[in-house]
């Protein structure tokens, strides 16, 4: 633990630091180094024979299972072109359900059989590999002692080199399952959950006659990401920052958010040359980083990226996050992804921006010019308020953890309930479409700014609603419920299957109403568009989502309002949810149980580790700190009464230091006393963590952010959110 002299040290490192190395000389630009550490399309048409890579792009386009005989080809030129990179090792990268990624690095060789080494990768080590799976949560999926877990290359996601410390690996994506082919991992049923969206979304376009040749549709996804910085000298004084990457005490500063001036704001020198390096390094792994800025939190930030297939989002996604946390040290810094780091200022969220492309690039979720008109959006856009209204429980699930329980809900993050914004142009179509067949698209019209020197600039046809959790902004839709720092793998394969849901359900009614004559499905499109709206249109919402009397209105409508995590977790494992997942093959019965399992266990560890560091900060740093400070009160009363001098007021302060320290370590002793609970079920004891010792927690707090107000900066031993939220 630290020292108050440790504690100053830490301060002054951070105040002292320089802004920021400056862009390298001669670096060249990005057009020529974006993705250059990706096994491309464009690597692959060079490296491969044209048979291979044409076999290769049945499986990319189409889906088609990958020839195993053309294995050894593609991952001879896959070595080949890794060498030449300086890669010396590979690894099979996962994401197994810790929230993380995984990887075991093998060397890129093998013995030639005369005392020497040559560089080596065969087909079979590109197409599988069997890590030890018995250290990663499975939900009892299987038992500890059963290790065997096999990784299989995920083809449509392209291999690539990561470069760290002077090492370079060839990183090549991986789905990771059991033995017996559960899936152990976030990509497994992601996947799947692809699959049946696109099953389902080419039946729908083949009945509306707007096929136009597709075979596939693809879900779209890109992820904004927000995250806080802090120096890492003041980090390393900061024990709950290094053990839950969240403050467990931290008195409110006089200065946080309230003049609204960080956000947007020019960004730090320092934070700009981290953002700068990060950019560098997503660009060359082909991260299509397009955003930056700051926050509305002091010490926030923000980055973004184009729009791709989601599958790929979400590798790149994990991308992110793992390259925001490496190169922030190298600038003496430490990012944070946690969704409320700092109690009392905007925590952080990763708004998961979602669209339907078919393969020849058309957005399914474009409602172009006359709106009205555009069947195929109409269609869509209907069968997204569908998915969302029956299966809004499953989306905020998909969301739930300890971390985003802090954030959801308050005035920063949507609520828990799950709604849909639209905006006035689509809700007026909505309004039509319920009466009948839609007229008119209503149009923003233009800004005339009052000058001459200012153009007229166009108006959209409707504003954007910041406090709704499941946003349509302009071509897609935008889930800002997620947290920092989940994986965006979980929320995107919820979304596909219950959209894949709902698109099976308008299939399967355009067939029966239309009897297969195409002729007769554009009338039946109006009658089954009119039933959902008039069944789903209660999810629709598009004023203040923060405020108490939406609260009371969704009640009225009936929508769950799944307050926190341990009301949400259990909607998993639902009957209907169970065989939602069931029927469209994106999880089976077993698999959905152990993700409950695993996400409860979870729960309760957070929430247990985070006490158990709240006790050890109390008593081994607050209460010696608060002692300190009534020595120093007591010594002031005796020199006092020994001058002859009257000391009321001084004897007072004393006796409420002395009665907020006992209230302290009162609650801390009944804190530490809770901490010894254990109960065998893991919804039994998260119940118990939330019901009994996060009010405890919450106590303790109160308490020990009083005492940080009353107790002399040079002996308070932790740096304050003054020092931490202000990045120099």
């Amino acid at each position: 633990m630290i020292s108050s002299d440790q504690r100053q040290k830490a301060i002054v490192a951070a105040m002292s630091r320089p802004e920021g190395a400056p862009r390298p000389a001669g670096e060249p630009p990005v057009d020529e180094t974006f993705g250059a550490d990706v096994f491309s399309r464009a690597e692959m048409q060079r490296r491969l024979p044209k048979s291979v890579y044409r076999s290769l792009l049945r499986t990319l386009d189409d889906g088609e299972p990958l020839a195993p005989q053309l294995a050894d080809t593609v991952a001879c030129a896959m070595k080949q072109w890794a060498v030449e990179n300086g890669a010396t090792h590979y690894t099979h990268w996962f994401q197994p359900l810790t929230g993380s990624t995984a990887e075991k690095h093998d060397a890129l060789i093998t013995v030639d059989g005369r005392g020497g080494v040559q560089f080596s990768l065969s087909g079979s080590e590109l197409v599988q590999s069997e890590p030890d799976a018995s250290s990663f949560p499975s939900g009892g999926l299987r038992a500890t002692f059963e290790a065997r877990g096999y990784t299989a290359w995920d083809a449509t996601s392209p291999a690539f080199l990561v470069r760290n410390s002077g090492e370079v690996t060839l990183v090549i994506p991986t789905a990771f399952v059991s033995w017996t082919g559960a899936a152990l991992d976030q990509k497994t049923p992601l996947l799947r959950s692809m699959d049946a969206l696109s099953h389902h979304a080419v039946r729908v376009l083949r009945l509306l006659g707007a096929d136009g040749g597709v075979r596939r549709v693809m879900a779209t996804a890109g992820c904004e990401q927000e995250y806080f910085l802090v120096d890492r000298n003041l980090y390393a004084a900061r024990p709950d920052l290094m053990t839950c990457e969240r403050t467990l005490f931290g008195a409110k500063p006089p200065k946080g958010q309230q003049l609204e001036d960080h956000y947007f704001g020019a960004i730090p020198p320092r934070v700009l040359a981290f953002m700068g390096e990060v950019e560098r390094e997503l660009y060359r792994v082909g991260v299509p980083v397009k955003t930056r800025h700051n926050e509305v939190a002091p010490g926030q930030f923000e980055l973004a990226p184009i729009f791709e297939t989601a599958n790929i989002a979400c590798d790149h996604q994990m991308l992110v996050m793992e390259t925001l946390r490496r190169v922030a040290h190298r600038h003496g810094l430490q990012a944070l992804l946690h969704e409320k780091p700092f109690a009392g200022v905007n925590g952080s969220g990763k708004h998961l921006n979602w669209s339907l492309a078919t393969d020849a690039g058309n957005n399914l979720l474009d409602p172009r010019d006359d709106t009205h008109a555009n069947v195929v959006f109409l269609v869509f856009l209907c069968a997204v308020v569908r998915a969302v209204d029956m299966h809004g429980d499953l989306l905020r699930m998909s969301v739930a953890s300890a971390s985003n329980d802090h954030r959801l809900g308050a005035n920063e993050a949507p609520p828990a309930i799950i709604s849909i914004f639209l905006g006035d142009m689509l809700t007026d179509l909505i309004e039509q479409l319920e009466r009948g067949a839609p007229e008119r698209t209503m149009k923003g019209g233009a800004i005339d700014l009052g000058t001459s020197s200012l153009p007229k600039i166009p108006r959209d046809s409707g504003d954007r609603n910041r406090t709704s959790p499941f946003a349509f902004t302009g071509n897609k839709f935008e889930f800002r419920a997620v947290g920092a720092g989940q994986t965006v793998a979980w929320p995107t394969t919820v979304l596909n299957t219950i959209v894949a849901e709902s698109l099976d359900y308008v299939a399967n009614e355009l067939e029966a109403a239309s009897g297969g004559d195409p002729a007769k499905v554009r009338g039946a499109v109006t009658g089954l568009l009119q039933d959902i709206i008039k069944k789903h249109k209660r999810v629709i919402f598009n004023g203040d989502n923060y405020s108490a009397e939406w609260h009371a209105e969704a009640e009225r409508r009936g929508l769950p309002n799944l307050r926190d995590c341990i009301t949400a977790l259990p909607v998993l494992g639902a009957a209907k949810n169970v065989e939602l997942f069931a029927k469209y093959r994106v999880l089976n019965p077993t698999e959905v149980e152990s993700r409950t399992h695993i996400a409860t266990e979870k729960y309760a560890k957070e929430l247990l580790i985070e006490s158990e560091a709240m006790v050890l900060l109390g008593r081994q740093l607050i209460l010696p700190a608060a002692l300190a400070q009534q020595t120093l009160l007591a010594q002031s009363v005796g020199a006092c009464k020994a001058a002859g001098i009257e000391c009321a007021d001084t004897s007072a302060q004393l006796r409420a230091f002395v009665d907020l320290t006992a209230r302290y370590n009162g609650t801390l002793e009944a804190l530490d006393e809770a901490d010894n609970h254990q109960d065998a079920d893991p919804f039994q004891h998260a119940s118990y963590m939330k019901s009994k010792v996060v009010p405890l927690m919450a106590e303790l707090r109160r308490l020990g952010d009083e005492l940080e107000t009353r107790v002399a900066s040079h002996l308070w031993p932790l740096p304050s959110y003054r020092e931490l939220l202000f990045v120099k």
